[in-house]
């Protein structure tokens, strides 16, 4: 049953994120963002944590798990290091993913070239 709902919140955010581009101005860039905000939001109330519970690893696949990941380990850090924990706890929970990003659009760089 946690195979339907995971497949069944992601499909949501999808589905929200695809309405809210043909029925605005907005472009990619923007929704992207948005997610990721309301993804912190949730996380600053505890409230993507009982989501990731329900669903399981549909929540943390959607981009709003990045924002999650970025308040969560925030949220962490700040009780250990001081303020200085907010910036050094979203990089500890995120570092792989961004990593990742960084290294494979190097490497996507050298074998494409963009369109004109």
């Amino acid at each position: 049953m946690i195979f339907l709902y995971s497949f069944l919140f992601a499909g949501f955010i999808c589905m929200i994120s695809q309405i809210i581009l043909d029925n605005t101005k907005l472009t990619p860039g923007h929704i992207t963002s948005i997610l990721v905000v309301v993804g912190a939001a949730l996380d600053t109330f505890s409230i993507y944590d009982k989501i990731v519970e329900v669903v399981g690893g549909g929540a943390m696949v959607p981009i709003t798990s990045f924002g999650h990941l970025l308040i969560h380990g925030a949220l962490a850090k700040v009780d250990v290091m001081g303020p200085i924990g907010i910036v050094m706890g979203m990089f500890d929970l995120t570092a792989s993913g961004i990593t990742a990003a960084i290294i494979f659009s190097f490497i996507f760089s050298l074998f494409f070239k963009p369109k004109n």
